[in-house]
């Protein structure tokens, strides 16, 4: 159950931070400061998010499955925002190259804890 609240939370956190990095791409005309300042009100739930996943997740996973499964999560996020809010398209090495970070995850989780 921890798990499942970790990834859940690890979810929300990462909308919260791809919004923050990279939503301002597309407002051309946004200045620096505001893309700055709009980026560190999304970050504070952003933190508030991470920082409870990991406080939970700790408790079933170690910290190494921790990250990983945050950076699996992070592509996955960030993947599904480049398509549709970005209009970017992935290209075949893109997608070899998120489906080898997933397997690395499958590696990481295999067995017991790390």
């Amino acid at each position: 159950m921890d798990i499942l609240k970790s990834v859940l939370l690890l979810i929300g956190s990462n909308i919260f931070m791809t919004v923050a990095w990279y939503g301002h791409l597309r407002f051309k005309g946004l200045s620096l400061w505001q893309a700055i300042l709009i980026g560190w009100v999304l970050a504070f739930p952003e933190y508030v998010l991470q920082v409870t996943a990991n406080k939970l997740g700790y408790h079933s996973l170690s910290a190494y499955q921790l990250k990983i499964l945050q950076e699996v999560i992070t592509l996955m996020i960030f993947g599904v925002f480049a398509y549709f809010y970005l209009g970017e398209k992935p290209t075949w090495r893109l997608a070899l190259s998120f489906g080898l970070i997933v397997a690395a995850v499958l590696v990481a989780f295999t067995g017991k804890r790390a």
